[in-house]
């Protein structure tokens, strides 16, 4: 029997006999325990090697233009994101080698948004390696709080960090580094503003009630079917879903859509309260936008009895007898009316555009 201490276990080897049942025929020997340190030692720095820069003055500004320089790249590449941004249509198509037809808008953000930023990694590797200090600086961390005096000492280590990498005694490096990072964000947040779409200018504020087709106002028409309604048409208590002439001749009919809906009823010219409603309307036939001022649903439910308007999606209730007011509901401000005349052949035509902007309030008039 072998005596051993039991606080060090001796290195064991096993040989695989050749065919054996262990080594199930590979012959091959295995380790099965391997002596290793407890600790490995920590390699370090390499040795510092001499650069020019160090003794040459005039090397060490030749290094630090050429960093300039790459940063210099780096604003340029930039600047001609942003141009390529507005300049380049977005229909527009180039020819590659190997990818063969491309989209020339996407192709120039991605050349132009890569090489800035390649050149800002190349010209903080190039200060660094010829620049920088490379002396090896250990500071022993502790896992509590440093005490006040160590606390403070953290200010002259970075004033100190500044003077190993010179960036204060070069100060072209400094503000080319600062214009460097500082244009590369706005390509960030040009991408970000611009994927909004086209500001909308006072598309929330026209519709196409207000141009007119042919230098005539814009008959009402039935929708869908899309003909012409006579004001004979029209009799006490009918109800007429309303769109302007030519509205499927738009450049976008749908957005046109959403802002031009009317409404069209015949009420008692005696029950109507308010004598801006009588005077924009002819005999007791009104018409309203359909485009409720609380989210923008269609208010196309039109109880005849009580004469109220209703919209579905979240009930807000309108009295068509006051000029369209709130009675019920969310909805903030009452339905905007449409002025209506009557053309020579006895068609009923919107008399303009409406009075203010339809739909849910937004930021410029809430």
């Amino acid at each position: 029997m072998t005596e051993h201490t039991p606080d060090k276990e001796p290195s064991v080897t096993h040989e695989v006999v050749p065919g054996s049942a262990d080594g199930h025929g590979h012959g091959t020997a295995v380790a099965a325990h391997a002596d290793l340190p407890e600790q490995f030692e920590n390699p370090g720095l390499p040795p510092h090697i001499h650069r020019h820069g160090d003794s040459d003055e005039k090397a060490a500004k030749r290094s630090e233009l050429q960093v300039v320089t790459m940063f210099g790249l780096s604003m340029l590449f930039t600047i001609l994101f942003i141009v390529s941004y507005f300049a380049i249509d977005e229909d527009a198509t180039v020819t590659l080698p190997l990818s063969g037809k491309v989209a020339a808008l996407h192709t120039a953000l991605g050349v132009t948004l890569g090489l800035s930023i390649l050149f800002i990694g190349l010209g903080a590797v190039h200060w660094a390696k010829t620049l920088m200090s490379d002396e090896e600086v250990v500071e022993e961390r502790h896992p509590l709080r440093s005490d006040d005096e160590t606390r403070a000492s953290v200010v002259a280590t970075l004033a100190e960090a500044g003077q190993t990498t010179q960036i204060l005694r070069r100060p072209l490096i400094k503000m080319s580094l600062g214009g460097a990072l500082g244009l590369f964000a706005l390509p960030l947040g040009l991408q970000l503003l611009g994927s909004f779409g086209p500001m909308p200018r006072q598309d929330l504020e026209k519709t196409l009630w207000g141009v007119k087709l042919n230098g005539q106002n814009r008959r009402l028409m039935r929708d869908p079917d899309g003909t012409a309604i006579r004001l004979s048409d029209v009799t006490l208590g009918s109800v007429f879903h309303v769109l302007p002439e030519g509205i499927n001749d738009t450049e976008h009919p749908l957005n046109e859509k959403v802002k031009a809906s009317v409404i069209l009823v015949s009420l008692d010219e005696n029950k109507i309260k308010s004598q801006k409603q009588r005077d924009w309307g002819i005999g007791g036939v009104v018409a309203y936008s359909k485009i409720c001022t609380h989210v923008g649903c269609p208010v196309g439910l039109y109880e005849q009895q009580t004469h109220h308007l209703l919209c579905p999606c979240h009930q807000s209730t309108f009295d068509m007898t006051e000029d369209c007011k709130v009675i019920f509901g969310p909805a903030k401000r009452p339905l905007p009316q449409l002025k209506i005349s009557v053309d020579d052949e006895g068609y009923l035509v919107g008399d303009g555009d409406f009075a203010e902007p339809v739909g849910p309030s937004f930021w410029e008039r809430a």
